[in-house]
């Protein structure tokens, strides 16, 4: 059985309109067995947030209209998809959610608390509501589909808000749910993000999950193929929103993808593809609003891999540079041991780091126990902050091995006067990042892409 698992984002399944074009997409899949993995109608997640955060302040009646406004707004998805004999069974499920939110936002309300474990149910109600609406008008309009909740069978650890997958769980109960109904023929419609614990609590795994929830169940189920179905072409060369002519990426590999999630690049989550790789499947990511677009494919390493190929420019805003320095003259044995351990105790990610004799460099954009790492820091080193950061990277296979490329990113930032904070490139020879003020990003991005992209040298088997 060859399997495609489709993922569709928030802006594909935002309206009735965006609905039907998905219908299609899946109508002309090739004759494969597909999964199909939904996140929630655009914006619908951080309106359930707002509802517990507004709840929690005493707000109770702002958080209900709320709660009404996110229910008008399915019910007229529904009511455009399903003619009126077909929406009793959709109609009083959402009635019940419904009468669900509002009891839980009243809860909120009078505790005046709110927990991690109560936003997860929260935000759950996103992906229930649009996987229940598309799989009945799946079925209405003559597919075979059926809706699973993915809470069935994605088991996962009490961490709620950024719960983590148990793999071994979930493969057996994706084996014992999900398998039979695809070898029976169903469109299987589930949800990705959400999850539960093996007692049944409501879990996420975190913003961005749903790619990550589709690659997993692409992974588990021995997928041919996954899709990751956006409203953009595929993978660009950089930011349209500074670069009006990027350029779209034909093929890349597994590596390059990851280092572009990481760093920034707003197409995929960056854990997505992880599982992917683990089991050497493609990754695909396309346009729902142009599903004639060949997209990006990802593969594990494509035959472009053996020279170097810068494919895109990317950045990543909201960064702190901390400049750690040992307050004896040379670096004591253990500094670097003791500066990482602190970074771990408060889980909190550090993005690049440069060393010299005496001092450590690293950046974060989680600056939420920036106080107390800052705190502990100072107890063995002198330590300062510069805010307003940014980190553009520039990714491509075999960057690191290829002479000249430093000085071609280096040189037309120098001479637009932007003036470079740290330097770091990445062991995995496919990324060269830097620190600069946030305010010269798109000044940054415009030069490297122009010196890359736009001097008609691109290989065409690569780039648009």
């Amino acid at each position: 059985m060859s399997l495609i698992v489709m993922k569709f984002g928030g802006t594909s399944v935002e309206s009735a309109e965006a609905m039907h074009r998905v219908r299609d997409i899946i109508r002309n899949s090739p004759g494969a067995s597909t999964c199909v993995v939904l996140s929630a109608c655009s914006g619908i997640t951080n309106q359930l947030l707002r509802t517990g955060k507004v709840a929690a302040e005493g707000n109770a009646e702002e958080a209900a209209g709320i709660v009404r406004a996110i229910i008008t707004r399915h019910t007229g998805i529904m009511e455009e998809l399903l003619p009126p004999e077909k929406r009793t069974e959709v109609q009083a499920a959402i009635d019940v959610w419904s009468r669900e939110l509002l009891a839980l936002v009243r809860g909120i309300s009078i505790l005046g608390e709110l927990t991690h474990r109560s936003l997860d149910i929260l935000a759950s109600y996103g992906e229930r509501l649009s996987t229940l609406i598309f799989e009945a008008y799946l079925r209405h309009d003559g597919t075979p589909s059926v809706l699973v909740d993915a809470r069935t069978f994605m088991i996962t650890n009490a961490q709620f808000t950024r719960a983590i997958p148990d793999l071994v769980a979930t493969a057996e109960r994706l084996q014992q749910i999900v398998r039979p109904l695809l070898i029976s023929g169903k469109v299987v419609v589930t949800q990705g993000f959400i999850g539960s614990t093996p007692t049944g609590i409501t879990t996420t795994i975190g913003r961005g999950g749903s790619d990550h929830s589709a690659a997993l169940v692409g992974a588990l189920l021995d997928a041919g193929e996954i899709q990751i179905w956006t409203d953009v072409d595929g993978i660009l060369t950089a930011d349209p929103s500074i670069i009006k002519n990027a350029r779209r990426i034909r093929i890349m590999s597994f590596r390059e993808a990851s280092e572009l999630a990481y760093f920034g690049a707003r197409v995929l989550h960056p854990e997505t593809i992880l599982p992917a790789i683990e089991k050497n499947i493609p990754v695909l990511v396309l346009n729902s609003r142009r599903p004639s677009s060949p997209g990006t494919r990802i593969v594990a390493r494509p035959d472009t891999a053996q020279h170097c190929t810068v494919k895109s420019v990317a950045y990543k805003e909201n960064i702190s540079l901390i400049s750690i320095v040992s307050t004896r003259m040379f670096m004591a044995h253990g500094f670097l041991e003791n500066i990482f351990d602190v970074f771990h105790k408060y889980r909190t990610v550090v993005h690049t780091v440069a060393t010299s004799d005496v001092s450590v460099s690293v950046t974060v954009n989680d600056v939420s126990h920036l106080a107390e790492i800052l705190e502990e820091l100072r107890q063995f080193s002198t330590v300062t902050v510069d805010s307003g950061k940014a980190i553009v990277c520039v990714v491509g296979d075999n960057l690191r091995n290829s002479i000249g490329v430093a000085a071609r990113i280096l040189l037309p930032l120098s001479r637009l006067n932007v003036n470079i904070n740290m330097i770091s490139q990445g062991a995995s020879e496919i990324n060269l990042s830097f620190v600069i003020d946030e305010s010269n990003v798109p000044t940054a991005v415009q030069a490297l892409h122009a010196e890359f992209f736009d001097n008609g040298n691109v290989d065409p088997e690569i780039f648009d």
